[in-house]
């Protein structure tokens, strides 16, 4: 393999969301980055960065390290430099993990001793500030995640809810150390190491502080994070000599045919973007999950729903509810259940709806984009500009087919019309 080819830095995403979100960061500083679907087989795609998207943030942990190693093992055997465990910027898990347990892996397989935890995302209101994780104003354990159907959050301390999973100790790297600088940042880090700190939750405030954090942390075998410390890393890398930023990196090229939207999330803002398209009169259909726990088969009715309409513009298939519904579906069916029963319907209708004609898919949700990434046979993504902090629209690779796949809790109010109109 030529060295051109190598990766400065692999990425392992814990949904596919997730991955594009860190990929976005990554491309708009100019690394030219490739997402790929699972660990791959194939050869090791020429980029800068290399994600390898996983959906292990909601499966047994065991599960979700053995993923992860085998993640590592290729991305490693690829030449990456550095590696990056990349988790939502809601830190959202459970207190068995999954965050704990496959950072912990990761240092053991990797022989490093530490590394630094930092959700931190402020562009989209995410702050770390005395180890506590803010969502604007509020604290996460005060915000809607307290509501999530898989993964609720109830404490916004992180320091506790990271030393309940991790078999080392946490510590914290505060604003005090951060706000001043790389070297004051650098200093407490080796301050936590001499203390015996495996992870330290680092604060985070704005972009600043993340781009602080990035170069002190650059050299290191691991990092743990949201997509916010990617913010700063190809900088970083530049400065060291390990890569030439590209201006041009997020380009993609133009794809015609119709476009839709897919939406399983039922977090607060998905909600707020799916009433958003409705109000505007624009034509959504509702799946009734009820009816798919019944044996009913709506994925064609679906299909055939939306043929019509696509010709006079965009359309909304959308499973997404109030968090009433959603609990009222999960009792009767369990949360699993009902989960994986909206994820295979609107998967089938993106497949029913590719074949069609639809070139662009905007799909909301981490679970949903898993579904539909796999309904569609992509297995490599090239990383193009951003439509809202954190999701950017994707090309399949070799294939005329756009995809952005957002994660539940981000974008504006008018996301869908906005990404479609991008593309128009």
């Amino acid at each position: 393999m030529a060295d051109r080819a190598k990766p400065v830095l692999g990425v392992i995403a814990d949904d596919f969301t997730g991955a594009t979100d860190v990929a976005s960061m990554l491309v708009r500083s100019g690394m030219r980055t490739v997402q790929v679907i699972g660990v791959p087989q194939g050869l090791v795609p020429e980029a800068d960065a290399v994600v390898v998207a996983l959906k292990t943030r909601t499966v047994p942990a065991a599960e979700a390290v053995q993923e992860s190693l085998d993640a590592l093992k290729w991305l490693k055997a690829a030449g990456a430099r550095q590696i990056y465990f990349k988790y939502c910027s809601t830190f959202d898990s459970t207190p068995e993990g999954n965050i704990g347990p496959v950072a912990d892996a990761l240092l053991d397989a990797l022989g490093s001793e530490f590394s630094i935890a930092c959700p931190a995302f402020p562009e989209n209101g995410r702050t770390v500030y005395r180890g506590h994780l803010f969502v604007g104003d509020t604290l996460l354990s005060d915000s809607g995640m307290r509501h999530h159907p898989l993964t609720p959050m109830n404490d916004a301390n992180l320091m506790r809810v990271l030393q309940a999973q991790t078999k080392g100790k946490v510590g914290l790297i505060a604003f005090e150390s951060v706000g001043p600088g790389v070297a004051a940042t650098r200093e407490r880090m080796a301050q936590l190491r001499t203390e015996g700190v495996r992870l330290a939750i680092a604060d985070a405030i704005d972009n600043q502080d993340l781009r602080t954090l990035a170069d002190a942390c650059a050299d290191l075998p691991l990092i743990t994070a949201g997509s916010g410390v990617a913010l700063g890393l190809p900088a970083a890398y530049e400065a060291r000599g390990w890569l030439k930023l590209d201006a041009r990196a997020a380009d993609l090229p133009g794809v015609g045919g119709f476009g839709v939207v897919l939406s399983g999330s039922c977090s607060t803002a998905t909600n707020a973007q799916v009433r958003h398209w409705i109000e505007a009169g624009r034509p959504a259909l509702q799946i009734d999950v009820l009816a798919l726990a019944a044996g009913k088969s709506l994925a064609q009715g679906a299909i055939e729903w939306a043929t019509p309409r696509l010709v006079e513009g965009p359309v909304l298939v959308y499973a997404t509810a109030g968090v009433e519904q959603v609990k009222a579906a999960q009792a009767l069916l369990g949360v699993e259940q009902a989960g994986l029963l909206v994820e295979q319907c609107l998967a089938d209708i993106a497949a029913g709806l590719a074949e069609r004609g639809v070139r662009r898919f905007v799909v909301a949700g981490g679970e949903t984009s898993g579904a539909v990434v796999q309904a569609l046979d992509v297995q490599q993504l090239r990383i193009g500009g951003t439509i809202d902090p954190g999701v950017p629209w994707t090309q399949a690779v070799g294939r005329e087919l756009l995809l952005a796949l957002k994660s539940g809790n981000f974008g504006a109010v008018d996301f869908f019309a906005k990404a479609l109109a991008l593309t128009a």
